[in-house]
């Protein structure tokens, strides 16, 4: 068993030890482990769902400014002109920007489906292997 899996059972107060342990011995170490336990997601303070969903709500929250500005006349920037002079540029400007929102939505919801796919399949291998393990009460017959 690897030793990132070995410390997972113990839980974040191995990972923390590890660090403290690292810096202890050598500073350099306990920055690496520090980094790879952040890296990898072992000591988030919120799982990708919740971040997920925050950055739904802000997405939100910009959509409503960008469209109360763009009724009181403002192109989206802060404060900038209301318009460039030229209407066609400024529907092709607008029809432009929209369109590139949509493909990120598009694009965010495509890596939302990706992740999901792997998790299901990281869970369904996982299941399988419990599956296939023996049971503790199965014992192989003693050899003579």
């Amino acid at each position: 068993m690897p030793i990132a899996e070995k410390l997972d059972t113990y839980g974040k107060p191995a990972w923390i030890a590890l660090i403290i342990l690292g810096f202890w011995v050598w500073v350099p170490a306990g920055l690496a482990i520090l980094a790879f336990s952040i890296w990898s997601g072992r000591m988030g303070c919120w799982s990708r769902h919740r971040h997920q969903e925050w950055q739904d709500r802000m997405e939100q929250k910009w959509a409503h400014k960008r469209e109360k500005w763009a009724r009181h006349g403002f192109g989206g920037g802060w404060g900038g002109p209301p318009s460039s002079g030229n209407r066609a540029f400024d529907d092709y400007r607008m029809e432009t920007l929209r369109r590139l929102e949509d493909e990120q939505r598009e694009f965010h919801d495509f890596l939302e489906r990706l992740r999901f796919a792997r998790d299901k399949n990281e869970f369904d291998q996982f299941m399988n292997e419990r599956r296939n393990r023996p049971t503790p009460t199965e014992q192989p017959a003693p050899q003579a």
